[in-house]
């Protein structure tokens, strides 16, 4: 029996996905923690031990092994632009949707304190933007200077005013920078260019980025990791809403994922006004968007969370009183990232923490329409993506995967009454990655796309 075996190195669980290639089925699933603090290899080996008990691995052929990974944080970024609603804005998006962490984003030219904050920050690139081709060279210039002032040691991807490439590449080989140039994350005013500078940002990943303690001994006997696990998400998303020539695809969609440290909305949508009357205003949005909230997650972020919502929004989604105190259960979250709710208390207080997290994620993520005057009289402005018409919204992540009411978490990301300017999915079909596939198939994908399309269809399932 043929097989690809996936793994996923999530910042909570590591989980392994067997697929059976000539049956077209999942053989197995199986987890445990990511031991990313100690060495890897244990939380990797304790899931492989735990598949094995369903699986005789005697009696199957692994084609080939390949992981994604988001342990030991993920891939943290920074993004450098020059205007703050523009290029430094084009930047961030690039990088999300190449599956980064955004630590944060720096616009005009930088002074030496947020040079130091760069160099003083645990990240792992830079992406470096700002101009316009043909427009303002003196910004990403004198930033390519302060980086090379201040020797901040990791990989720079440069894609930016191509007019200024030559003189920034010439300021990092003087200042023996690792610098990787791509095409502009904006060339043209409000156009942004995303997919080069994501795959330069991938194939960084893969050959430099995999520091979690013990990755190296896996990466001896798996074929490699591709990539960031929520850049594995954000192709599975997208084979599933495009399709392929030969397999159909269910079009635009959108999917959630609680996890751990963040909560990642993904939506593959144009997202242009579905009302007559209706402009757009604002920065370009791409088609497929990654948007991530650091401070929504269910243990690391646990008390960011508490904080995000206050007390008002966490007493609408958690009934206070059957708690000595909301904070500390918060706090205890925090301080045991691999505590898991086995009373109905404790799966209360969880679900509760979902509904927030989904809440208030998919709050930012859709776009907003308000109405302004004009001396024609009102005017409708749209900015952000319209999400209203998304046909399916899809629930991923231990929190939704393991609940036994998870369309209630879904729920609180669609449209109310109570936000009319918000633009969410009004009455989407409700689906589950019950079999916690999504990242797994977005590697599939790479290998056989119309293989990852016909698992997730019969693998996600309708609520």
């Amino acid at each position: 029996m043929n097989c690809y075996m996936f793994i996923d190195f999530g910042s909570t669980f590591t989980k392994l996905t067997l697929v059976d290639i000539d049956n077209e089925e999942i053989l197995a699933t199986d987890k445990s923690y990511t031991t990313v603090e100690t060495d890897v290899t244990i939380g990797y080996e304790k899931a492989l031990n735990k598949l094995k008990e369903k699986v005789d691995f005697d009696k199957i052929n692994i084609v080939k092994t390949t992981a994604c990974s988001s342990a030991a944080g993920g891939l943290k970024v920074v993004a450098i632009g020059l205007v703050t609603e523009l290029t430094a804005e084009a930047a961030k998006r690039t990088a999300l949707g190449a599956g980064a962490r955004i630590i944060k984003t720096y616009s005009f030219k930088m002074n030496d304190s947020e040079t130091l904050e760069i160099k003083n920050s645990k990240i792992d690139m830079i992406l470096l933007a700002g101009g316009t081709d043909g427009g303002n060279t003196d910004a990403i210039i004198h930033n390519a200077q302060m980086i090379s002032k201040h020797q901040i040691q990791v990989p720079v991807v440069v894609a930016g005013n191509k007019s200024a490439v030559d003189e920034v590449s010439k300021i990092f080989d003087e200042g023996n920078i690792e610098y990787h140039v791509t095409e502009n994350v904006m060339p043209h005013l409000n156009h942004i260019n995303v997919e080069p500078a994501r795959e330069t940002i991938r194939n960084i990943f893969m050959e430099n980025i995999v520091k979690a303690k013990g990755m190296e001994r896996i990466s001896e006997f798996i074929d490699g990791i591709a990539m960031p696990t929520p850049a594995s998400v954000l192709r599975a998303a997208r084979v599933l809403s495009e399709g392929s020539e030969n397999e159909d695809g269910l079009g635009d969609l959108v999917v959630l994922d609680i996890g751990g440290a963040t909560t990642d909305v993904h939506s593959i949508a144009d997202g242009l006004p579905t009302k007559p009357g209706v402009s757009m205003r604002g920065l370009e949005e791409p088609f497929a968007k990654r948007t991530v909230e650091g401070d929504l997650g269910m243990r690391y972020s646990a008390t960011a969370v508490y904080e995000a919502a206050g007390l008002r929004l966490v007493k609408k989604f958690i009934d206070v009183d059957k708690y000595d105190s909301v904070e500390d259960e918060f706090q205890m979250r925090f301080d045991h990232t691999d505590f898991v709710s086995t009373d109905e208390l404790e799966k209360e207080f969880d679900l509760g923490m979902a509904k927030i997290c989904t809440y208030l994620s998919m709050g930012r993520h859709a776009g907003t329409v308000e109405m302004v005057y004009s001396p024609m009289g009102p005017v409708y402005n749209q900015e952000g993506k319209d999400l209203s018409e998304v046909k399916y919204l899809i629930g991923t992540g231990g929190v939704i995967i393991n609940n036994e009411k998870p369309e209630a978490i879904l729920k609180e990301g669609l449209f109310t009454m109570d936000e009319p300017n918000s633009l969410r999915p009004a009455n989407p079909k409700l689906l589950v990655d019950k079999s916690y596939i999504l990242s797994s198939m977005g590697l599939l994908s790479m290998i056989d796309k119309d293989l990852a399309i016909r698992l997730l269809k019969k693998y996600l399932v309708e609520i």
